[in-house]
């Protein structure tokens, strides 16, 4: 017998047969199968973020300066001698008022931040001659800050080494 007619059909032209035979639903069915199990692998062995305290700052005013994240383990130095006394700080570029902070590798324990909205980038929180802060800040636990800041219990949560996400709005 001849090869030629014995041959077998080419994968283009067994897809290419099954496009143009096939109905439209049953078409429809078989991409959205392959969409689905192409991203199978990705959706079954996808992390979860992290282990760390991450921290997201909301009502940032606007895109001017940076976020200051300071966290603290003990009430010593809390919250106005961060540079001094805090275990981590981050400083993170305000990008469309928005900014994020992520502090990984930190061991379990009781915490407490501190955030500023540094707007003119001189590494401190500026107030008017009352002693009113003049740009953002914001305490984890909302803690308000009344007649001065509040203190380190006010503001502490427990970290037990997994990943935490806090949310932070910032008061002007």
């Amino acid at each position: 017998m001849d090869e030629s007619i014995l041959q077998k059909p080419s994968l283009s032209s067994l897809a290419r047969h099954l496009v143009t035979r096939s109905p439209m639903g049953v078409r429809s069915a078989a991409l959205c199968a392959v969409l689905v199990f192409s991203n199978l692998p990705a959706i079954a062995f996808a992390q979860t973020s992290c282990p760390g305290i991450h921290v997201r700052i909301l009502d940032i005013r606007n895109s001017i300066g940076a976020v200051a994240c300071a966290l603290f383990e003990s009430p010593e130095g809390f919250p106005a001698e961060f540079l001094q006394f805090a275990t981590n700080i981050m400083i993170i570029k305000v990008r469309d008022t928005q900014a994020r902070c992520d502090f990984l590798d930190i061991p379990p324990g009781t915490y407490a931040l501190a955030v500023i909205h540094d707007e003119n980038m001189d590494g401190k929180l500026n107030t008017n001659w009352l002693g009113i802060p003049r740009e953002g800040y914001g305490f984890s636990n909302d803690a308000k800050a009344l007649l001065g800041a509040p203190s380190f219990e006010a503001a502490s949560f427990s970290y037990d080494g997994q990943s935490l996400d806090l949310t932070i709005g910032l008061n002007y």
